[in-house]
């Protein structure tokens, strides 16, 4: 079945807008931030780990993003190009703000931390005026982050893409992506992720970010009651996460659960991003649920043994090659209806 229609004669797959930031990576394991010495960058920020996800899947990818007039805006864009993603709809900041910077934390497998630094920031400047209707018409997808709605004028470029996203049939995917930065209060986070919620046609998050944007409605909802409200607001699929028990999609044909592949783990944060981009890929190609799930559940567990996350993307061969030799190794109880 079919859960979202796609038009597949438009030219690009999805574009994704938001945030994109630079990621320092501790080479020292296990140790704090005060006494790592040596870090590896990578374009960091989930939309544009989604947006390199999807293009190591082969999809045609687009990005709607602002980002700093110096040698990181560089680094960007030139890796985005390398990956085959197109920029032509990536402006710079004007007024001197600056890409923000992610330092992460590796105490240990389990217990990772991320230090961001989020004030005067390129990516929340991305204004209206950025937003071109014909671009968002060119894609079967558009992906909003969370994130991007946490200040303006950011929060306005993605509440007036809806709009020509909505006019010509442009499916919309909702990341909640939260991160507590930038937000003044938790009434504005339930306000602006509603927005965007009851325009939606897929919602992704886990069940901490579900609660947020619930907050102003009905607190405690479990998981098959947020989906359901938010089915009935005309979403076809939602996505919920928890940990490490695994996700599930809610669909008009039922409940669909996938636990997370084993894997050896080298920190706690990426997977998520792995995980949307191969889901997505999956709904692109016309996959069943089940299909979907595990594509994404593999691809966040192979992202969570890597030392970073754009750059460690995997292709098609690699995940299908990961989820052969994981069933070969702990069965085919990996995915489970």
């Amino acid at each position: 079945m079919s859960y979202i229609d796609f038009d597949k004669e438009r030219p690009l797959d999805l574009i994704p807008m938001g945030r994109v930031a630079i990621d320092f990576n501790p080479v020292d394991y296990f140790k704090t931030l005060a006494q790592s010495d040596t870090f590896k960058k990578y374009v960091g920020g989930s939309p544009a780990n989604i947006a390199v996800g999807l293009a190591r899947l082969g999809k045609k990818v687009g990005f709607i993003g602002k980002v700093s007039l110096d040698r990181f805006g560089d680094y960007v864009t030139e890796f985005f190009e390398k990956e085959g993603i197109d920029v032509s709809h990536i402006s710079r900041a004007e007024n001197g703000e600056k890409l923000g910077l992610t330092f992460t934390e590796i105490l240990s497998p389990t217990e990772s931390s991320i230090l961001m630094y989020r004030d005067g920031i390129a990516d929340l400047m991305l204004h209206p005026d950025d937003v071109d209707e014909g671009y968002i018409a060119s894609a079967k997808a558009i992906l909003i982050s969370g994130t991007a709605l946490s200040q303006s004028p950011s929060r306005e470029a993605c509440l007036k893409a809806m709009y020509p996203a909505k006019k010509t049939d442009t499916k919309i995917i909702f990341d909640i992506d939260y991160r507590p930065y930038n937000w003044k209060n938790d009434a504005e986070k339930a306000i602006y992720y509603s927005i965007v919620g009851e325009n939606s046609d897929m919602i992704m998050g886990s069940r901490e970010e579900f609660d947020l944007m619930e907050s102003l409605t009905e607190k405690g909802r479990d998981d098959k009651a947020s989906a359901k409200y938010w089915m009935d607001k005309g979403n076809k699929i939602i996505i919920i996460k928890n940990g490490k028990k695994g996700s599930t999609a809610y669909t008009a044909d039922g409940e669909f659960s996938i636990k997370p592949f084993p894997v050896v783990a080298l920190k706690s944060f990426g997977g998520g991003d792995g995980y949307g981009s191969a889901f997505i890929y999956g709904l692109l190609e016309g996959w069943d649920i089940m299909e979907c799930l595990e594509m994404g559940s593999a691809s966040a567990s192979m992202l969570v043994a890597a030392h970073g996350c754009s750059l460690f993307m995997p292709t098609f061969s690699e995940v299908k090659k990961f989820i052969a030799e994981s069933k070969a190794k702990y069965g085919d109880m990996v995915a489970r209806e």
